[in-house]
């Protein structure tokens, strides 16, 4: 076969493994960027503790975790834009057979927000509202939960295994659209715990 004639048929192979070689050089290099980039993963909120315990006619939750407000979303507070925390508590019944159980999902939210005039901070969950004069007491207040009722005593089966979960967490979805934004880029905005899950049988 001519020399020219071979040159041409090769063509269409060299440049499909050059194509093969691109994408590979690609994905690779995705990956790579995708793990170091600054929102690939949250910052932790730690927890310390939980426990469910009985308490007359209820079961009562007892937390501790230990948030702390980056200078970012400091600053974000101090020039207005208000901050909203979502505590997250689930309980499960676990079922060999099927899925999970979902028994009870009790989530509440916390707005923070600060006042430039009277130069303090105010957290509000519903009606109910407390005020700070500096930051380390938003944070204290969010890192406990304290004997909060979370379910009457006939919801759940006596001698039945539970599984118990907990987590605090930034919710970005209520920040101004633009802040959204910054969140999807910026670890700083995602301010999060993991679920911190155990056994309890009443």
């Amino acid at each position: 076969m001519p020399p020219a004639i071979r040159s041409r048929l090769a063509l269409p192979d060299l440049a499909a493994t050059l194509v093969r070689r691109a994408v590979r050089v690609a994905a690779v290099l995705l990956v790579a960027l995708a793990a170091a980039a600054p929102g690939a993963r949250a910052d932790t909120i730690p927890v310390k503790f939980a426990e469910l315990r009985a308490d007359e006619d209820t079961y009562v939750l007892n937390a501790e975790f230990e948030v702390a407000i980056n200078p970012t979303l400091e600053e974000a507070l101090q020039k207005g834009v208000p901050l909203y925390f979502v505590f997250d508590f689930e309980l499960l019944r676990p079922r060999w057979y099927w899925v999970d159980e979902k028994v009870l999902l009790v989530s509440t939210q916390y707005r923070v927000s600060y006042n430039a005039l009277t130069r303090q901070y105010r957290v509000a969950s519903g009606l109910l509202g407390q005020t700070f004069d500096a930051l380390d007491g938003v944070e204290r207040f969010l890192s406990r939960v304290t004997s909060r009722p979370v379910a009457n005593r006939d919801q759940l089966v006596p001698g039945t295994r539970y599984e118990a979960g907990v987590r605090l967490r930034l919710d970005v979805n209520q920040l101004p659209k633009p802040f959204q934004v910054s969140a999807l880029a910026s670890r700083e905005w995602s301010l999060q715990s993991e679920w911190h899950r155990w056994s309890f049988t009443p």
